[in-house]
């Protein structure tokens, strides 16, 4: 794909939403951090559904060690993985506390090292709770990317590095929300809705349903 057909793609994300964010439902980056941890392998709306009770009695590290790892199951579990994730997030908190006075760090190096923490989990925090212009490689990014051809590669790791180079500068801080938002809604795994997507006439998927 051509830098001028991958920028008339990102420049129509952006005129239908200037403003896009993430669907999970934060008010801190210490509660993005949270909802972030719990939405692997799972929907945000299911996420939204716990955490708008945990939220309310516990939001910071140290509220959610007092809460303890069992009551802290209890909130989560309707969430897939819940056993490990609210382990992970007890550890995180600890860990906030010891190493980071209770504060979310603003490095990706000191996020990957909090448990239940990888790259994509990273990356969302730093764009979404700090302004920084990551690129979170997740399923629907990744679907999306290889099947329009905005982005090559083998793995995430690929992708998110093909990205955060071709795509222009001024979309970069948006462009992994606007993604995947177009993967969740309109280019979809098994059927992807073609007749409907404003970037049709730019797509170079072979099989798109005209």
């Amino acid at each position: 794909m051509n830098k001028q057909k991958r920028t008339e793609i990102f420049e129509r994300l952006k005129a239908i939403n200037p403003h896009p964010t993430t669907e999970l439902e934060y008010s801190s980056p210490f509660e993005l951090l949270i909802s972030v941890i719990l939405s692997a392998q799972a929907t945000d709306v299911g996420v939204n559904k716990a955490t708008s009770r945990l939220y309310k009695v516990a939001n910071t590290p140290q509220q959610i060690l007092d809460l303890g790892l069992e009551t802290l199951k209890d909130y989560v579990k309707t969430i897939g993985l819940y056993n490990t994730k609210a382990k992970n997030i007890i550890k995180t908190c600890q860990l906030l506390i010891d190493k980071h006075h209770g504060e979310v760090p603003d490095d990706r190096k000191a996020l990957e090292e909090l448990p239940g923490v990888g790259r994509k989990t990273a990356n969302v925090v730093l764009n979404t709770a700090f302004g920084h212009p990551t690129m979170a490689v997740d399923t629907h990014i990744f679907r999306v990317s290889k099947r329009t051809k905005i982005a090559h590669g083998k793995d995430v790791l690929q992708i998110e590095k093909s990205l955060l180079r071709l795509i222009p500068e001024e979309y970069l801080m948006d462009a992994h929300h606007w993604l995947i938002l177009h993967g969740r809604y309109i280019c979809k795994a098994r059927k992807p809705n073609c007749k409907e997507c404003i970037i049709n006439d730019l797509c170079e998927y072979p099989a798109k349903l005209l």
